[in-house]
């Protein structure tokens, strides 16, 4: 066998940032494709930014992007973890898991792209289904191939289907407050709906009630929610200050 050298360390330059409504990772959908409501921007920073780039990209509906976890807060990883869909109790091994903390903090995620801009020496792609937090550093493009990437026979272990979504209600205040939103926020309501629904609650409190008050910071919003009954009503909407 030969012998395999382990590198230390490797450089890796930012290509860009995303831009997207998730101002916190609290909330953020646990999977792309989930949230399809109101789209993000991936900018592309110097050298980058050149529209060379990117010639040709827009022949294809969707990519996938390598970004890192820049969120973590520490670099402190497990051999083993508990997945949410697996109620947070049960451990599986990290490389079983899609956990954002892992030996190197990197994640993969297909997305929509939706178009491509340029404006003056800006360059940027608008992406749909987006599981990225604001600010995200983005390594790498590239594009989605349907006839090798798409595979409907292959096995998903604990997670085979998509996470059972919980109903959402505005109280009749909210509802107004949304459409005042909308106006300059289009799909502000669905968008909430979305996110919501994903029920982003810590794993052991998911489908059950509880008094606490939730709260997220969405686009430049403090959204609030409480769950009884099953369903969780938006009870606050309020300007980040």
């Amino acid at each position: 066998m030969s012998e395999v050298v382990a590198t230390q360390a490797i450089t890796l330059s930012t290509i860009g940032v995303i831009h997207s409504p998730y101002q916190e990772k609290f909330a953020v959908p646990r999977q792309p494709g989930l949230v399809t409501a109101i789209n993000a921007q991936l900018e592309l920073l110097p050298p980058y930014n050149d529209p060379h780039c990117v010639r040709g990209l827009e022949e294809f509906s969707h990519l996938w992007l390598m970004f890192l976890f820049h969120e973590n807060g520490t670099n402190e990883w497990h051999p083993t973890v508990r997945p949410p869909r697996l109620g947070g109790n049960q451990r599986v091994g990290v490389f079983a898991s899609r956990s954002p903390f892992r030996p190197n903090p990197v994640g993969l995620s297909v997305v929509e792209l939706k178009a491509i801009h340029q404006q003056g020496n800006r360059v940027w792609l608008e992406l749909g289904g987006v599981d990225l937090v604001n600010g995200t550093p983005v390594i790498d493009i590239k594009p989605y191939l349907p006839f090798v990437d798409s595979l409907p026979q292959a096995r998903g272990g604990f997670a085979p289907e998509a996470p059972v979504t919980m109903p959402v209600s505005f109280t009749e205040e909210m509802d107004i407050r949304c459409q005042k939103i909308s106006v300059t926020h289009p799909g502000f309501k669905e968008f909430l709906q979305q996110v919501i629904a994903q029920d982003p609650r810590p794993a052991y409190r998911k489908q059950n009630d509880d008094d606490k008050i939730y709260g997220v910071r969405l686009l430049t919003f403090n959204i609030n929610w409480q769950v009884k009954n099953g369903i969780a009503t938006i009870c606050a909407i309020t300007d980040i200050g």
